[in-house]
């Protein structure tokens, strides 16, 4: 992509609205929590306390909005933590630059590398450093300094109380994040109807892992819908792709087929319907049409053999989700006990128990082609050279640029510039909105109090909607705080113009000089899916030449390593396709054909899965062999694509060729070897090129994206060239 294309795409985004729902309750909770602090500090205290209440309530506040699963209270108080203990460390080194800069360098790096455990942890992190550079002018004593720690530690306290005392859709976040997991697996039913072999996005799914990891004090008060649909689903998707798949399952045409529509069809509307009772905490209505199709009758008999087991797997499984989700949303349900060691939930750890997890996670990330890593670099420079070219500007309030540069920054090219772009248009319109009130209303501080109360709502209501309109409050927030305190606009807003303009410009240049960018990284990113598709593979093959539990538990481990690093090659990829960076190692129409390669090579794994034996059942020991084969060769593979060499599929087509001398007991195993067979030669072919081949067919897709350019311009369509 080329950079006016680029920066097109920035500003689009940066402006655009995203449809979410929005939550007024959640709005005005937090809302309410500023109030309580503003309030009382501006009339017992001095507008300064009001100003340090403000920032901790909002800044907690604001937190508890982004997208964790841990209880919102918890997240609260850390932020209000969080924002104490920078402010107090700030005031104790601000006497003199030597010791302060040192301070909000070493600051920023620790809030960069914050993302390495999270976008949450990343985003908390950074108000913890706009909280050092704020409220280091309103202490005049190490007293008074820790006095305002206290308040804005206090705003984390009142909004975690509220929380407790007022809640609202609580377990929500993980409510939705289970619903989309059976609405996403019904969606793929509905698609399988249509054309048998689409393929399903296992990310919903993996989203609903990660919010059903819970700490022992949540599992005690989990809702009981919450604990057993997400497996049902997983194991869904392979008895939906079997059923639907025309050469293991259902025919290609015929009664067959047409019956195979109908239960895949019922399965979408029965997913869809445990999907809303879970979401909203009601009873499951299923339409009649739907139950009568899955119940046994006379016409399953049209489906016979893989076909007719699919289907009955289907049935079975789909009775247990609803059954699941009628008991845990029944008015008279009971709540699962977790009281014994018998029971198990997949577990996160504590505060406490985090810090080796955290240590962990950001030693990964220490080393200099990390994303994050880099990240954490740009942000302690641009927040040193911030403050340091504010200070020497005849401005007040330089803190500004820094601040403006840390909140929209982030570990992306994309991300980055478009928050850029939503922060000087949201502050424009915030300001000028604030500043025309504050004109016609007068120096009154209880009622710009008041306003700024208001002004935090709007901006916690339309969090999710776009940084842009949020954004826009905000600003507006800061300024009847500023009048608050008696400033006069003329002293504030051409201030904030300028320095938040510098700000992003900073943060904006730092990436251009100092970028992490994906498209280099595609082929390391490929590779790692390929290794890890293969080892997955080669775990449900030894699952059927040795049925155990502890095989069983190999292969769910591998199918969850197959889609972490599916998850990592789908994020470089979309991030590759917004960098203004030429194609590197793998061209755009190479990833693509790659992509759908491993793709297939997942689906044939999937159908594998469909039909693995129960434990202790009898086993497939011809296919040993085909699994280590798989695993040897792409590990080797992908050690070849990492050093741009071809890979070799050698050991496979023997272990296959073996396998068929040898008389298989396991036609449709068989079948699907043959699929990720083919589907290795197909990616083999994506990345198998000379290196003239390669920066040719790079130099002729940079001139395909420059033609579509021109032709946007011109209001034509693209030339096709030959050759």
């Amino acid at each position: 992509m080329t950079w006016p294309r680029a920066l097109r795409d920035v500003l689009r985004s940066g402006l655009s609205i995203e449809e979410t729902r929005l939550e007024p309750l959640l709005a005005l909770r937090a809302a309410v929590g500023v109030a309580l602090l503003v309030g009382p500090a501006l009339w017992l205290g001095s507008p300064a306390y009001a100003a340090s209440a403000a920032l901790g309530a909002f800044s907690a506040g604001g937190a508890t909005f982004q997208r964790a699963w841990r209880p919102r209270k918890v997240i609260a108080l850390g932020a209000g933590a969080g924002l104490a203990l920078s402010t107090l460390a700030g005031y104790l080194a601000a006497g003199h630059l030597v010791t302060f800069l040192p301070l909000v360098a070493l600051w920023s790096f620790g809030a960069g590398l914050a993302w390495a455990v999270g976008s949450t942890a990343g985003i908390v992190a950074a108000t913890t450093v706009g909280s050092m550079l704020v409220t280091i002018t309103l202490p005049t004593s190490a007293g008074r300094a820790l006095e305002h720690a206290g308040i804005i530690a206090l705003g984390g306290v009142v909004q975690a109380v509220l929380i407790l005392l007022f809640p609202i859709r609580r377990w929500g976040a993980h409510r939705d994040a289970l619903a989309d997991a059976l609405a996403a697996v019904a969606d793929y039913a509905r698609r399988l109807r249509h054309d048998p072999l689409a393929g399903f996005d296992p990310e919903p799914l993996m989203t609903a892992r990660d919010a059903a990891a819970v700490t022992p004090s949540q599992a005690r008060t989990r809702p009981v819908a919450l604990h057993g649909p997400r497996g049902v689903a997983e194991r869904m998707v392979p008895a939906i792709a079997a059923l639907a798949d025309p050469d293991i399952g259902a025919p290609a045409e015929g009664p067959g087929r047409d019956r195979a529509r109908e239960l895949l069809d019922a399965a979408a509307e029965v997913l869809d319907a445990a999907a809303r009772s879970i979401r909203r905490g009601t009873p499951v209505e299923v339409p009649p049409r739907a139950s009568e199709l899955l119940r046994e009758g006379p016409e399953h008999k049209v489906l016979e053999g893989p076909a007719r087991q699919a289907a009955e797997r289907l049935r079975e499984l789909l009775g247990q989700a609803l059954e699941i989700a009628e008991c845990g949303n029944a008015r008279t349900g009971t709540p699962v006990r977790h009281g014994g060691a018998r029971v198990e939930f997949l577990e996160r750890p504590t505060m406490f128990r985090l810090v080796p997890v955290v240590a962990r996670a950001v030693r990964r990330e220490l080393r200099r082609d990390s994303p994050v890593f880099r990240h954490a670099v740009r942000l302690a420079a641009v927040a040193t050279l911030g403050y340091l070219i504010a200070a020497q500007l005849p401005l007040g309030h330089g803190y500004w640029a820094p601040i403006a540069s840390v909140m929209v920054m982030r570990p992306d090219f994309h991300r980055t510039y478009a928050r850029a772009v939503a922060r000087l248009a949201g502050t424009l319109v915030g300001v000028a909105l604030a500043t025309g009130a504050v004109e016609a209303l007068g120096p009154d501080a209880r009622l710009f109090g008041a306003l700024a109360v208001v002004s935090a709502g709007l901006s916690y209501t339309l969090i999710r909607t776009g940084y842009a309109y949020s954004q826009c409050f905000a600003a507006a927030y800061v300024v009847f705080l500023l009048g608050m305190g008696g400033q006069a606009w003329e002293q504030t807003v051409p201030e904030r113009m300028t320095l938040t303009l510098l700000g992003g410009a900073l943060a904006m240049l730092a990436y251009a000089v100092f970028p992490a960018w994906e498209t280099p990284r595609l082929r390391e990113r490929l590779a790692d899916w390929l290794a890890a598709d293969g080892r997955h593979a080669a775990a449900v093959l030894r699952h059927f030449a040795e049925p155990t539990a502890d095989r069983r538990a190999d292969m769910r481990s591998a199918q969850l390593a197959s889609r972490r690093a599916r998850a990592a090659w789908q994020e470089a990829y979309d991030r590759a396709q917004q960098e203004p960076v030429r194609p590197r190692g793998l061209t755009a129409q190479e990833a693509k054909a790659a992509q759908e390669a491993l793709e297939g090579f997942d689906r044939a794994a999937t159908l594998m899965e469909s039909r693995v034996p129960h434990d202790d059942n009898p086993s497939t020991p011809e296919v040993e062999e085909l699994a280590e084969a798989l695993e040897s060769d792409t590990e080797q593979a992908a050690a070849a694509m990492r050093e741009r060499r071809d890979p070799d599929w050698a050991r496979v087509e023997k272990a296959l060729r073996t396998w068929e001398e040898a008389g298989g007991r396991n036609p449709a195993l068989r079948s699907e070897a043959d699929l990720q067979k083919h589907a290795l030669e197909n990616l083999a072919t994506a990345v198998s090129r000379t290196p003239l081949e390669r920066d040719v067919g790079s130099l002729r897709e940079d001139q395909r994206v420059w033609e579509a350019v021109e032709a946007q311009g011109n209001g034509s369509e693209p030339a096709h060239r030959g050759g």
